[in-house]
């Protein structure tokens, strides 16, 4: 997304980017370089980069053997910032080389007038420079690098800050006031007061490192349900770090009553069975599904109409699917199925399925509906299978925490109805598409300034609702674009990197559309399946047996990772899911045959 920039606005650039340079006066020979690490080659020591935008890259490089690379998400500009000390009514000289598009480097905080130099398009390196004269009581600056909002990465060097040095910075004081607030089965929040003199602050569990925050909030996620954990925070400054602050403590809740998960086995297998449609992979009896399957999800329950909430569930007429079972021989294998400890399971919606909750009414007939299919096959859950246009948010709909859309607030409602009446032992699953939950860390619904598509991270707020009802979330890693991962670089399906990355996200948390205050919470690694196709024909995005492999053994063993660096080692992953168990009979087992192989 772009936003329209103000003829004024690119007027000056013009001037900066072209006769600024020019203009720029040399240092004076008792100037000092003050820029911390602007080579970089010390990775982002010093430097603070707004939602992990930014990293350290080898290539290409102006000088040295470092750059900086940050690339701009969502609402995010990546702007990449360092505070630094100088005197009151002084003259300072700012410079650096950057590529890209739509680049700036400038300086804030200077108690006169603010500056800046950009570029509209360096394909290769430019030098940006200007000057700035310090006001009568300014003892610090910020000096700072960024692109904008829908560019692509951009890559500065040899950042350079020229002038007489401040009086030396003091260690901040101590924080205090640090506070444990809202807490789920696995997250807990933290807030603080600024300190004053900070520029970061280190946060601390249970006495040991636990992350580096920019702001004076930070959410603690992958935590254990029904557990007290101790916390404590820091301040950081580039003279060194406080004492650590009064200990405090929080809790997470108990997860909804047990163990959503069942008596899933420690690593289960997930499967679609095409239960009231025939297609090319041919029709699969109940009986005759593989002892392979711990889950099977009967596709699909549909709606009578896009926003009546009526959804109905029958099996494959005769006539499309030749071989199909009586009602009664279906529900007895459902039956058996069971007393072999699989989950079978109403999958509602589908690529065709569009299902709209956009009133209380849709809503209660949806419970009402959901609950007839579920006691009248004898079903242990749900899957919630949204995909289409089911789920959007509207325009204003900005926080997942609290969302306002209707269809998103009375699925949620509906969920939780149907869990209260079937209790602890009830299944819930969610398959959704990458476009309704990783594609969230870049884009949330509609944008701040509207124009994005009002469809983008919508399960978040649903997901995160029903976190602690949710038995497994397996994300569609198939029939995808390309999406950014948390190392700020797209990843493409078809291979064992795009599973790593996008599991890894959902497992570590993100910051909503670049948002740090909105952080989605990391889910547990026994709430998550990969979500593959069995076969080449089951969908885009198919995956080698010797890739998945790669990939489990990323996350689960942190063993043949790639390029991508996992934020953790989940042995606890639950598992695989896929599209589809006709499609991997068809495909003469080969899904399923090296699931069994890996997990025995």
């Amino acid at each position: 997304m772009d936003r329209t920039r103000p003829l004024t606005l690119l007027l000056a650039g013009v001037l900066a980017a072209g006769g600024l340079v020019a203009l720029t006066p040399l240092a004076q020979a008792a100037d000092t370089e003050l820029a911390r690490n602007g080579g970089f080659e010390s990775g982002l020591d010093g430097w603070s980069c707004t939602a992990g935008s930014g990293a350290v890259v080898s290539a290409p490089v102006h000088g040295g053997t470092k750059a900086l690379q940050a690339t701009p998400a969502g609402s995010d500009n990546a702007k990449c910032s360092q505070t630094v000390t100088v005197k009151p009514n002084s003259t300072y000289a700012l410079s650096g080389w950057v590529r890209g598009s739509y680049v700036y480097l400038g300086a804030s905080g200077t108690g006169t007038t603010d500056v800046s130099a950009w570029t509209q398009s360096a394909p290769d390196w430019q030098r940006l420079a200007t000057t700035f004269t310090t006001g009568a009581s300014t003892t610090s600056v910020t000096i700072y690098t960024h692109g904008w909002y829908g560019t692509g990465a951009y890559t500065a060097d040899d950042l350079s800050l020229l002038g007489p040095g401040g009086d030396p910075v003091q260690i901040p004081p101590t924080p205090t006031g640090l506070t444990a607030g809202s807490a789920t089965s696995s997250s807990v929040t933290l807030t603080w007061p600024a300190v004053s003199g900070a520029t970061s602050y280190k946060l601390y569990k249970d006495g040991a490192a636990l992350a580096t925050a920019s702001g004076t909030s930070y959410t603690a996620t992958g935590l254990t349900p029904s557990t007290s954990y101790s916390f404590q925070v820091s301040a950081v400054n580039s003279a060194g770090e406080s004492a650590k602050s009064t200990a405090v403590t929080g809790t997470t809740t108990s997860g909804g009553g047990g163990n959503p998960g069942g008596s899933l086995p420690a690593h289960a297998l997930v499967g679609y069975l095409h239960a009231s449609f025939a297609n090319g992979s041919g029709y699969t009896r109940m009986a005759d599904v593989p002892d392979s399957w711990d889950v099977i999800n009967l596709a699909f329950g549909e709606p009578t109409s896009v926003t009546s909430g009526d959804i109905r569930f029958s099996l494959c007429p005769a006539t499309e699917c030749p071989g199909v079972e009586s009602a009664a021989d279906f529900k007895a294998a459902i039956k058996a199925k069971q007393a072999a400890g699989k989950k079978v399971l109403i999958s509602i919606g589908g690529q065709n399925g569009q299902v709209q909750l956009s009133t209380t009414a849709a809503r209660d007939t949806f419970v009402s509906s959901v609950s007839k299919i579920i006691d009248e096959y004898g079903l242990d859950g749900l899957d919630i299978d949204f995909e289409g246009h089911s789920l959007s948010l509207q325009t204003g709909d900005t926080d997942f925490r609290n969302p306002t859309s209707p269809v998103i607030v009375n699925l949620i409602s509906a969920v939780k109805t149907l869990k209260a009446k079937y209790g602890t032992k009830f299944v819930l699953t969610m398959a959704p598409e990458t476009f309704f939950v990783q594609l969230g860390y870049q884009y949330y619904g509609s944008g701040p300034w509207g124009g994005q598509d009002p469809r983008a991270g919508a399960y978040l707020p649903v997901i995160h609702a029903l976190r602690d009802d949710l038995t497994l979330l397996h994300v569609q890693d198939y029939n995808s674009g390309s999406i950014m991962g948390l190392d700020n670089q797209y990843h493409s399906m078809g291979g064992a990197d795009f599973h790593i990355a996008m599991t890894d996200m959902l497992l570590t948390g993100f910051p909503v559309a670049g948002n740090t205050d909105r952080v989605f919470p990391a889910l547990r690694p026994d709430q998550i399946a990969i979500g593959l196709p069995a076969s080449t024909q089951a969908g885009n995005g198919y995956t080698t047996p010797a890739e998945v492999n790669k990939a489990l053994d990323c996350l689960t063993k942190k063993q043949n990772c790639g390029s991508y660096q996992t934020h953790g080692t989940w042995p606890a992953l639950r598992g695989l899911m896929t599209w589809s168990i006709n499609w991997d009979r068809y495909n003469q087992g080969e899904f399923s045959r090296n699931f069994d192989a890996y997990f025995p």
